[in-house]
């Protein structure tokens, strides 16, 4: 890795807490070069204005979230237990989610949907990147005759979205971890009820 690809590297590390919690909006050049210590010209010099870094500290935390999701389901052979093995990963990291000033993707789809046109389109993105993907699974546990066959795979892709980011939303915002709790405890019951062959 070249000098310049470490310090955007480090950048994005140190701008990505900042962003997830005062927002794009709210995060000013200052407060970027408060959190990495460099210079405007520093911080200029390796991305051309605030929405280069917004969209590439969107990256890193989608990445991050992917990478650690993906980690944590590797060892699960079935894919209902990959399913409920989303949940579990939740029940596990809600509160550092929390921590963190909350899910960076429910953060920025609030954020970009009226007022950021560039960072939302990476936002709808990721978001079916994610449905996809859980599609996918649901996919292959029909074919593996784990799943039932008339289930519409990406419908409920995007419907554990909603419940998990939903929970996380209620959960951070009404101080009560309850909320992400039976979110994610409808979820393992839909799994087993609607999905479970």
């Amino acid at each position: 890795m070249s000098k310049a690809e470490k310090t955007k590297e480090f950048i994005i590390e140190k701008a990505a807490p900042v962003f997830n919690t005062k927002g794009y909006a709210g995060t000013s050049i200052n407060d970027l070069m408060l959190a990495t210590g460099l210079t405007k010209g520093s911080i200029y010099g390796n991305f051309e204005n605030k929405d280069e870094v917004a969209i590439a500290v969107y990256h890193y935390h989608v990445n991050r979230l992917n990478n650690q999701i993906n980690d944590f389901l590797l060892p699960k052979k079935s894919m209902i237990a990959k399913l409920i093995g989303i949940t579990e990963y939740y029940r596990n990291s809600w509160k550092s989610i929390c921590e963190r000033g909350g899910c960076p993707i429910l953060n920025t789809s609030v954020e970009a949907d009226d007022n950021m046109p560039v960072l939302k389109k990476q936002v709808q993105q990721s978001i079916n990147n994610w449905a996809h993907s859980m599609a996918r699974v649901i996919e292959k546990g029909i074919e593996r005759g784990e799943i039932k066959p008339e289930v519409v795979p990406i419908d409920y892709g995007y419907t554990i979205i909603s419940m998990l980011e939903g929970g996380i939303m209620l959960t951070k915002i009404m101080n009560s971890p309850k909320h992400i709790h039976a979110a994610l405890d409808r979820i393992v019951a839909m799994i087993n009820t609607e999905l479970k062959k």
